[in-house]
Parts: C-alpha cells; structure tokens; sequence
C-alpha cells in the first residue's frame, strides 16, 4: 500500500465529487493554516518531544516510560470521522511488523475521546496504541493546534461530520497531522507536520529513517 498515491487519489476524487463552493471553504481553512507558517512553530527535528500521559481506549493512563523500545513512531491524527486519517492509520499497521522488527513502537493520538478512539482502533483493525490527547493538550504543548473556522464547522456538520461529540468539548480544535519519529531519549530524528491535512507521511519514509540510524 503506497500511502501517498493513496491519499492522492482520495483528494482527486474529493475534488470531482464535492461542490466547489463547498471545496473552496476546505482549502480557504488549509491555505489560512499554510500562510501563517503554523507548522513553522511547531516542535521539531532536533528537539526533544515532551512525554505525555495520555489514556488508551481502555482508559488506561499510557506514557513514554511505559515502553522499552530503542524507537517510535508518534502520529497525530484528527479522528476516525477523518478518511485521510484512516487511510493513514490503516497503512500504519500494514508496517506494524516492520516497525516491530527494528524495536519501533507505534503510537497514534488524536483528541478524540476513548470511546470514539476505540471506534477508530476498531474500525481500522488497529493493534498498537491509540491515545486520546483530550482538549488537545498535549498537542497545544507542542503547537501543532488550530481553531476551525466558523464556515467549516458548518460545512462539516453538513456531512454530518461531528467534531464536538467525537471530542467531547465544543472547542472545534484540532491538531495537525504531524508524525514524529524519535529515539529512547525523546530526541526528535525525524518530523513530518503538514497544515495540509491531505499530506501525511508515508510509512515507508519512516521505515527508511529507522534503517539509517
């Protein structure tokens, strides 16, 4: 499964199905987030990522100390109500095996509460760990945050999209979908923070990282 011609196809076909004054405000929100450089200010290479405690679908409180690998993978998605999130989730665990051979943990957080987290993990067949950051806490601490605007929660709801029920908050908040691949010490070797949420890095990027180190 290559992700990016996946995730490029999808974005065709989104572009051939949906209504163009309906697209335009989806890309107006987009370009906003490019032209203020937001993932410019976010936590990057060469930095150390901050740990977290973050509950699992079961509610379970999980850490970076409640793992032992020498590498992970952190990938932050917007929710299972996103598809560009599930085709990046479902590619994800294609590679877990890869990911598992090379001593890599693979965490996926969204703000999305443990109820619908579990839903996602369900849905996608998902076997590694999914946390819920919510009200996008830990995001924040990393600045990969961005209020949607008005005309997109509108849009959204139109599709019956409901990002305040699947929070569980009525913030409209949301993370960019960043991953993050660092070593034991929380040091940061390798970011991938995209204000387009139809980009997201591929699993075999990642997999070409890890072999180099």
């Amino acid at each position: 499964m290559n992700l990016t011609k996946t995730l490029a196809q999808k974005k065709a076909a989104a572009v051939q199905n949906i209504p163009a004054d309906k697209l335009a405000i989806m890309n107006n929100s987009t370009n906003k987030l490019k032209t203020a450089l937001l993932s410019k200010k976010a936590v990057s290479t060469g930095s150390i990522l901050p740990d977290f405690n973050l509950p699992d679908v079961k509610n379970n409180k999980v850490s970076l100390d409640s793992f032992s690998n020498d590498y992970y993978v952190i990938s932050f998605y917007r929710g299972g109500w996103c598809p560009y999130c599930n085709l990046e989730l479902q590619a994800l665990q294609a590679v877990l095996d890869e990911l598992k051979s090379l001593n890599t943990a693979l965490i996926a957080i969204s703000p999305e509460t443990p109820d619908h987290s579990l839903t996602t993990a369900q849905k996608n067949d998902l076997s590694f760990t999914v946390l819920s950051d919510l009200d996008n806490v830990y995001a924040k601490q990393l600045g990969l945050t961005f209020e949607m605007p008005e005309d997109l929660r509108t849009l959204y709801h139109a599709f019956n999209i409901n990002v305040d029920k699947h929070n569980g908050n009525t913030n409209y908040e949301l993370p960019m979908p960043a991953t993050y691949v660092i070593n034991k010490k929380r040091e940061i070797i390798y970011s991938f923070i995209p204000e387009d949420y139809t980009e997201r890095l591929d699993p075999e990027t990642i997999l070409d990282v890890l072999k180099k180190q």
